[in-house]
């Protein structure tokens, strides 16, 4: 039998539009340059203001449905006068110069080089090769890491190169034009399978003397011993003196663990942090200011507006005339939820950073790190009404340059801590307390986590031992036996 029943739902819907805000407003500067190009190439009705333009009028329509682009709208129903402005002066006669020869927004040039794998793909031209060879020494150094190792295990590289490449070989000659040409690559090091590997590599790249042959030996032959600092089981196997491990253990801590991470030089990308924010003291106040690279000038192309007057002024309208409105009225609405996007992502900026500002107001105004509150995302998007997800993309990927360096916004927020007065204090704070501890401590007896927590409970932090390993291991510390040095 057919029943027939009303059922009632509650959904939430976001629009095209608030999704379009929503990615753009976590995009950082550079990344936000590129979107803004993109946006620019792909709709011909935006124009970015170097050009004299004619705004339209900001009162369009905003009452489309999802579905706009599937359904047929008759052209007559296409009211034009809301997409042609009345107002005939150029927008560049209503703008102000608000800048100065003085002014510190300059863009700063950035020396052309080539890529970190191109480098060392340009390498192998140095060496004689068959052209198997070459194609498997470039399947090799395109398969470095960024900190310049090989993760993927060789037989894996065999059967890509027969996939990919087409080149059917063995492990052994693999292995052979690895140790043979990529190892002699430069920096020394590159391509190493593991980290006792690229040690030794740039161990042997060396002039060999007496106490480099016994550092290559440990490193080959007990490893683990040196890595977990087992000092006295070396001397004893070794029968080597202190004075001597602690020449070999110099030695080896002179090598570059990552020889990819420390490539520098024209070969390698300038990485430059742009700042989303500044803050400056202006006559003990707090200033706060975009980066003007977040607010471009976006103005509806003139030619586009013009199409429409021709549309509006013909006294006939052709079939073909008719699709053409169609496409230019679909191309109007996307540059102007666009702009329209850009500028509210503007406001959602100023506004969240503000509020970040004025709540750490005392470490801005001082730079003092022990000035800084506990505050978590909650706390701002209650003061700006905002969701928290708002709050989290904004402070995720953006960074502000203040008079004490350009600090990535996240590293403001942190959870509380009640110290033995009963006051909240930031976790920030004790991690650098925890770290200050650390760094002063004797690195012959270095301090357990049970010691490290006895003493900052005398500080007047009573905290956990467990409490202070996750603390350790956020700061990138190593346990007390691996802190160990010989002095």
């Amino acid at each position: 039998m057919l029943k027939q029943g009303l059922q009632f739902k509650l959904l939430q819907k976001l629009s095209p539009q608030q999704i379009q805000l929503m990615k753009l407003i976590q995009l950082p500067t550079q990344a936000f340059e590129e979107r803004l190009k993109q946006e620019l190439e792909e709709n011909p009705a935006l124009d970015d203001g170097k050009e004299e333009l004619e705004n339209i009028d900001d009162d369009l329509s905003n009452e489309y449905d999802d579905d706009l682009g599937t359904e047929k709208i008759n052209a007559d129903d296409i009211n034009i006068d809301e997409y042609l402005s009345d107002d005939e002066v150029p927008s560049y006669k209503t703008q102000a110069n608000n800048y100065s020869p003085d002014d510190e927004e300059k863009n700063i040039p950035y020396e052309a080089g080539i890529s970190f794998h191109q480098s060392l793909k340009n390498q192998l031209n140095t060496f004689r090769l068959s052209d198997e060879e070459f194609v498997i020494a470039e399947y090799l150094v395109g398969s470095i890491d960024d900190s310049g190792y090989i993760r993927r295990e060789i037989v894996d590289l065999v059967d890509d190169l027969a996939f990919s490449a087409n080149v059917f070989t063995t492990e052994e000659k693999v292995v052979q034009i690895l140790t043979s040409v990529v190892h002699n690559l430069d920096p020394i090091g590159i391509g190493a399978r593991d980290l006792k590997e690229c040690l030794v590599i740039q161990l042997k790249g060396k002039e060999s003397t007496k106490i480099r042959t016994l550092a290559i030996d440990i490193l080959e032959n007990a490893f683990d011993h040196f890595v977990k600092k087992h000092y006295e089981k070396l001397q004893e196997k070794y029968g080597i003196t202190e004075e001597e491990l602690k020449l070999i253990n110099t030695e080896i801590s002179k090598l570059n663990p990552k020889p990819g991470s420390s490539y520098s030089g024209n070969n390698k990308f300038a990485e430059q942090i742009v700042p989303d924010f500044s803050i400056k003291i202006v006559d003990g106040e707090l200033e706060l200011t975009l980066n003007s690279r977040n607010a471009p000038e976006l103005h509806i192309s003139k030619e586009y507006s013009n199409m429409m007057k021709g549309y509006q002024e013909a006294t006939t309208k052709s079939q073909s005339q008719k699709d053409a409105v169609f496409f230019i009225k679909q191309k109007l609405d996307s540059a102007k939820w666009f702009i329209d996007a850009i500028k509210q992502r503007q406001q959602t900026l100023l506004l969240t950073m503000n509020a970040i500002m004025h709540y750490q107001y005392d470490y801005f105004l001082t730079g003092d790190e022990r000035k800084l509150k506990p505050m978590i995302l909650k706390d701002i998007a209650d003061q700006i009404q905002m969701d928290i997800s708002t709050v989290s993309r904004v402070a995720n990927s953006k960074y502000v340059s203040t008079p004490y360096g350009t600090k990535l916004i996240k590293e403001f927020f942190s959870e509380s801590m009640k110290n033995d007065q009963g006051e909240d204090v930031s976790t920030k704070e004790i991690k650098n307390i925890l770290q200050t501890v650390i760094a002063e401590e004797n690195k012959k007896r270095p301090l357990t986590d049970e010691k490290l927590a006895e003493i900052l409970k005398e500080k007047g932090y009573p905290i956990a031992r467990r409490t202070i390993a996750k603390y350790r291991e956020q700061l990138d510390l190593p346990v007390a036996r691996l802190r160990k040095e010989i002095l």
